[in-house]
């Protein structure tokens, strides 16, 4: 999935009887609102780009804490794979993400949030299953909750050492709606600038589903296609998520 699996590390709140307009997974597209305060969230996630028989993808576990007032704390522990029809099934330990959420607005009244969100990817990931040095991504991300809707989006810069590699922009902007007290439905568009040389930008679109499965667990759903040098992939992502 390039240099950069957007991997949904964030936060989507699972109330007790029903879900509240949230962003966050199972959208590539982040947003402001951190975990509540002294809760965990957990996320058992699959997320895969595929074109044909070739497939790249991980899995693992999203975990994230409220430690204070506003601010989220992030771990992201993948197991990285690929399929191509030359070498077959290849895996190992992928990059371990570490981040912190800040939310910096948050104005209920007007439904609007603002948060930044750092993380640095680690090159913990098994020969080929990742990268070779540490990379940073700088990301702002806001929200406007309005009723059951939440449109929320933004973006940031990641920094991207290594031979070959370059520092890239991305941005996004999706959309989701509580259609019922446990089911939320969703999509998004997002773009990433070229990450290598010789390489490509890309795009794309997704929609996603939330379905609250009884306290505390949820069901997350997206998938959609992606665009990249004049060929089309396609992108899916499930997981189960435990709130406590």
């Amino acid at each position: 999935m390039g240099s950069r699996v957007v991997l949904p590390v964030v936060a989507a709140a699972i109330a007790i009887c029903s879900f509240p307009a949230s962003a966050g997974p199972p959208y590539q597209t982040d947003d402001p609102e951190p975990t509540d305060l002294g809760h965990w969230e957990i996320y058992n996630f699959i997320d895969v780009d595929g074109r044909h028989g070739d497939l790249d993808g991980a899995a693992g576990l999203d975990v994230n804490y409220g430690a204070a007032k506003q601010l989220q704390l992030t771990a992201t522990l993948p197991i990285a794979f690929d399929h191509d029809s030359d070498s077959g099934w290849r895996g190992g330990r992928g990059d371990l993400e570490l981040g912190a959420k800040y939310r910096f607005l948050h104005d209920e009244t007007q439904g609007w949030q603002a948060a930044i969100f750092p993380r640095v990817i680690l090159p913990t990931a098994a020969r080929d299953s990742g990268g070779n040095r540490a990379r940073l991504l700088l990301p702002l991300w806001a929200q406007k909750d309005i009723g059951k809707t939440s449109i929320f989006g933004g973006g940031g810069y990641e920094i991207n050492p290594g031979s070959g590699n370059r520092d890239f922009w991305e941005v996004g902007m999706a959309v989701s709606h509580d259609f019922t007290a446990k089911l939320q439905l969703g999509a998004e568009a997002y773009w990433q600038s070229v990450d290598v040389r010789g390489g490509s930008s890309k795009s794309g679109v997704d929609v996603g589903l939330i379905r609250d499965l009884g306290r505390p667990y949820a069901l997350l759903l997206a998938a959609g296609p992606s665009f990249s040098g004049g060929q089309t992939s396609y992108h899916a992502y499930a997981a189960l998520a435990l709130h406590f």
